[in-house]
């Protein structure tokens, strides 16, 4: 069986995430993105996932688990999906710098710089199309916000509605059609958190 879509999933909240402090490799999920990434795995099951391929950074890894526990299937590690290093500036808030750590001119110390990251996600999305290719069913990619903006922006059919400006949510999904031209179906989805979100909310 050939594979079906590519599935592009953000990773899960973590403690840093919703502290807006610059993520190191090792934050885990909080609470709360476990319980995202839970709610992706029920979204995804059935859907014929053969392979999920996941950065081996923790938070996407954790994601990843809750991925391959839902669905049945294998898990491989790729570091070329990392998020963007920003180097010497990973655990500070972004309070705390006084300046854009995003802007296009900016090179972090002891970081990547845009053009550095883009060519590795180039290099990335190569990766993602052979295990592809070599998948029976669909592929599961679980990667970072920087790392889908990136992939959309420069080697996907986007729809027309498709907002990049907003980011990607936690555990958002993105379903790719696997050939050329890379068409979108699904752009940046959260709609497996509803549920979620109610539960937080609690009895009305």
């Amino acid at each position: 069986m050939s594979v079906r879509r590519i599935y592009l999933v953000r990773h899960g909240e973590t403690a840093y995430n919703a502290a807006r402090i610059l993520q190191t490799p090792e934050i885990p999920l909080s609470p709360r993105g476990e319980r995202q990434a839970a709610a992706l795995g029920a979204r995804l099951a059935g859907r014929g996932i053969g392979r999920v391929l996941a950065s081996d950074l923790a938070r996407a890894v954790g994601t990843a688990e809750r991925v391959c526990a839902a669905t049945g299937a294998s898990l491989e590690l790729d570091p070329l999906l990392q998020e963007r290093s920003f180097g010497a500036l990973r655990g500070t808030p972004w309070a705390a710098l006084g300046f854009d750590p995003f802007a296009a001119d900016y090179a972090p110390p002891e970081g990547e710089t845009w053009a550095a990251f883009h060519a590795r996600v180039d290099r990335a999305w190569q990766s993602v199309r052979a295990v592809a290719a070599r998948t029976h069913g669909s592929l599961a990619v679980v990667t970072h916000g920087l790392v889908c903006a990136s992939l959309a922006s420069r080697h996907l059919r986007l729809p027309a509605d498709a907002d990049l400006r907003r980011g990607f949510a936690n555990t958002s999904l993105t379903e790719i059609e696997p050939a050329p031209p890379f068409a979108v179906a699904v752009f940046n989805c959260t709609a497996h958190l509803a549920l979620e979100a109610s539960r937080e909310s609690g009895p009305v």
